[in-house]
């Protein structure tokens, strides 16, 4: 269906296209406690088409988008077609130019099925006891194939693989119950990691049911040691060079100027790469057909490059780049043991974390944290933290250690001073 496609394209008077064919097979099992309940196999097909249409003056790129399923007719897809050709016209975008560059891509095969029943082995190890215990998981385990055309003269074929495990999670006492939702990506399975993070869950569900409220602590020392804030406060650095913020305006930061002065911590250096093991994101050309590199977005907290989507690196005058998928912020000098030592609190749970792209403000509920005072460790709950990255990055202390999230590799823990954390009592 996809050639027939091109040839409707070529001959539609579009003036650019861009055609992006998705073949998923997958394996998906649910489990209700340790009992399957059900499982299937699966192969879906999407095929995405983009056209685009010039001004008569040249100045602007107008583009629609649609999918043309598998199963159409030459006259459905035709007219599907012919609609976003006249769409289009609609959009006046300023003029950019499609990658050109095409690759040679040699693809291997997968077992999704392997991976699949990794997922189940690893699930019946988890040390469960009659008041924490899974409630019920699902896994997806699958491989994509993609096939990237442009009317540049890209057409490349790339499979990948990607699996998530979700799971329900319980903890109870005499008097409560509660429900823990965790979910894990990767490209395969990892049993180690993944028996860890669960146990490790577990033991949260049993502290939640203790915890005492949080205090009002004011302005205090915070250590970072799970997934959401850390990847967050990543995230937040590298989208801060992505081409289209620093283009919308969302953006202040330069290439060449330190983002934040009078630093007296550690400085952030992070960059994107082509590939992390068992990310699920490595793929060698990205979406737009362009090649995946290795690239530096901050080297000690100065911004060392604008990237992502073609169409905004073009309006930056961006020559080389593409869209990257896996990151990776350094570590720093000291060991995560000796940043685990004194007063701070240490916040695991979240009802929410996320951190605004043009302030760099967060605020977040505590579901759970540890109160460390000394040799004494207190689960608390309740309450909030906020800070402003903008002041906080000038004290942050990034351990030695790193550790992986899927497509993240990241310091295992991040240390901050004078975060704002308003308790319950």
């Amino acid at each position: 269906m996809t050639d027939k496609i091109l040839e409707l394209l070529r001959q539609s008077g579009a003036d650019a296209f861009e055609v992006t064919d998705k073949v998923t097979e997958g394996w998906e099992f649910y489990f209700i406690g340790h009992k399957l309940d059900q499982n299937r196999a699966k192969e879906v097909e999407h095929i995405e088409v983009t056209v685009y249409k010039k001004s008569e003056d040249g100045k602007f790129l107008g583009s629609a988008s649609d999918e043309v399923a598998p199963t159409s007719t030459d006259e459905e897809a035709k007219k599907i077609i012919s609609d976003l050709c006249q769409r289009a016209t609609y959009v006046k975008n300023p003029y950019f130019k499609l990658n050109k560059e095409n690759i040679t891509v040699e693809n291997k095969d997968y077992d999704i099925e392997k991976t699949a029943r990794d997922y189940i082995e690893v699930m019946q190890q988890i040390p469960e006891t009659s008041t924490e215990y899974i409630n019920s998981y699902e896994i997806f385990a699958e491989k994509t194939t993609r096939r990237y055309v442009n009317s540049e003269g890209i057409d490349v074929t790339t499979t990948y693989p990607s699996s998530m495990l979700e799971v329900i999670l319980n903890a109870r006492n005499d008097e409560h119950e509660i429900e823990l939702y965790r979910m894990y990506k990767a490209g395969s399975c990892d049993k180690d990691s993944i028996l860890k993070e669960i146990t490790d869950s577990l033991k949260f569900g049993k502290d939640k049911l203790i915890a005492k409220p949080t205090p009002n602590l004011d302005k205090t020392t915070v250590l970072f040691s799970t997934k959401d804030p850390i990847t967050e406060i990543v995230t937040y650095l590298c989208n801060k060079t992505h081409a289209s913020v620093k283009y919308k305006g969302y953006s202040n930061w330069e290439i060449g100027k330190e983002i934040v002065d009078g630093v007296l911590g550690d400085k952030f250096t992070v960059r994107g790469v082509k590939e992390l093991p068992n990310s699920s994101n490595n793929t060698p050309v990205d979406s737009e057909g362009a090649p995946v590199c290795d690239m530096y977005f901050l080297k000690d907290n100065v911004p060392q490059n604008y990237w992502g989507n073609v169409q905004f690196r073009y309006y930056l005058g961006v020559k080389d780049g593409c869209i990257i998928g896996n990151y990776c912020a350094e570590g720093g000098s000291t060991p995560e043991a000796e940043l685990r030592k004194g007063n701070y609190l240490e916040p695991v749970e979240f009802s929410d974390f996320s951190i605004s792209l043009i302030e760099g403000t967060f605020a977040a509920e505590i579901r759970l944290a540890y109160l460390h005072d000394g040799d004494t460790v207190t689960p608390v709950s309740g309450g909030s933290v906020t800070g402003d990255l903008g002041e906080l990055l000038k004290n942050v202390k990034l351990s030695k250690e790193q550790k992986q999230y899927n497509n993240f590799l990241v310091p295992s823990v991040i240390k901050m001073e004078n975060v704002t954390v308003a308790g319950l009592e």
